[in-house]
């Protein structure tokens, strides 16, 4: 009797993303660097990374800005995702990665909206993007720290918000305003709506963090976990091929808010993000600590949070032009 053939060894990007999954990574991590895999790996003409080293990386990055265009964070996001390859999925030491010289991050200060700008964009904004917007503003947040918050992560008591996993994987917490608790608690009664007709069609279910889902069955239909933004459709959830509801997209938001910023007329090109640059200057204006500001943000180190001060209606450094003496 002929032996049973050995398993095919799975193909490079289907190693790749089950390296991610085993840490954990988002899937849209995980979709980021299969992608930039991909590309490099095309651009070699089809040769294995195994055969490739620091002379096609370079090659690649180069490609990127020269013939592709792409900003400096682009390709540094394409840079990281071949250090993950050769180092977590292909096992290879390659430190010769580390000098592979990394385009330069242009400095450039943020927009920043006056309170009158920013409340008007908002006053123009209507439903659960105007809420989101709300508490870009007023919390500081990222829009997908905003869009990720689950029901569990609010406390109206103590007024605070908490963010998990933020940029880097780390928790923090911030403020929740006072003034925005009545439209959310409103929202969170829909919110609960919705969820329990899911729940009576034998839906329901959101995905969680980690391996959470295995120790606590029950959980994906708790409504603790239920998202504070939930899309107005389920979907099929690609890794454990079951129906759940997903947060609201990204944008669904950022649509609304670009819509707003022309209704309003202004002559700034403004985003979501403009919200947390703005709430970080606002907060310097009023004379809170830089350190405190840092803690809301969730910056790793002050310098970040010292561009805010370069912005600031008085100047960075307070000084006054000649013209305005008399």
């Amino acid at each position: 009797m002929t032996s049973p053939a050995a398993p095919a060894a799975p193909r490079l990007l289907d190693q790749v993303r089950l390296a991610m999954r085993v840490r954990h990574y988002s899937l849209r991590t995980e979709a980021t660097y299969v992608g930039w895999v991909r590309r490099f790996v095309l651009f070699s003409r089809k040769r294995h990374p195994r055969e490739l080293g620091e002379a096609e990386v370079a090659a690649f990055l180069s490609h990127l800005a020269n013939e592709g265009g792409v900003s400096a964070s682009t390709q540094t996001q394409a840079l990281s995702a071949l250090l993950f390859l050769y180092r977590e999925v292909l096992r290879m030491r390659v430190g010769w990665l580390d000098g592979v010289a990394r385009a330069r991050q242009p400095e450039r200060l943020p927009v920043v909206l006056t309170r009158d700008e920013a409340r008007a964009v908002i006053g123009r904004m209507q439903g659960s993007s105007r809420l989101a917007a709300t508490l870009l503003y007023g919390s500081g947040l990222r829009l997908l720290e905003c869009l990720t918050l689950r029901v569990k992560d609010i406390d109206f008591d103590r007024l605070q918000l908490t963010v998990r996993r933020g940029k880097g994987a780390k928790d923090r917490v911030t403020m929740l305003p006072q003034v925005v608790i009545p439209a959310l608690r409103r929202h969170l009664e829909q919110v609960r709506e919705l969820h329990y007709r899911d729940l009576a069609e034998g839906e329901g279910a959101v995905v969680l963090p980690g391996a959470f889902e295995r120790k606590a069955a029950g959980a994906p239909t708790e409504w603790v976990w239920q998202w504070v933004f939930p899309a107005a459709r389920r979907y099929l959830e690609p890794r454990s091929g079951r129906r759940r509801r997903h947060h609201l997209h990204e944008s669904v938001v950022q649509r609304a808010v670009k819509q707003a910023v022309r209704d309003a007329g202004l002559s700034k090109r403004a985003t979501c993000h403009t919200f947390r640059h703005s709430f970080a200057t606002h907060l310097l204006e009023d004379g809170y600590d830089i350190r405190t500001v840092q803690e809301l943000l969730g910056h790793r180190d002050v310098s970040t949070t010292m561009i805010y001060t370069h912005v600031l209606n008085r100047g960075g450094l307070g000084v006054r032009s000649p013209l305005d003496r008399r």
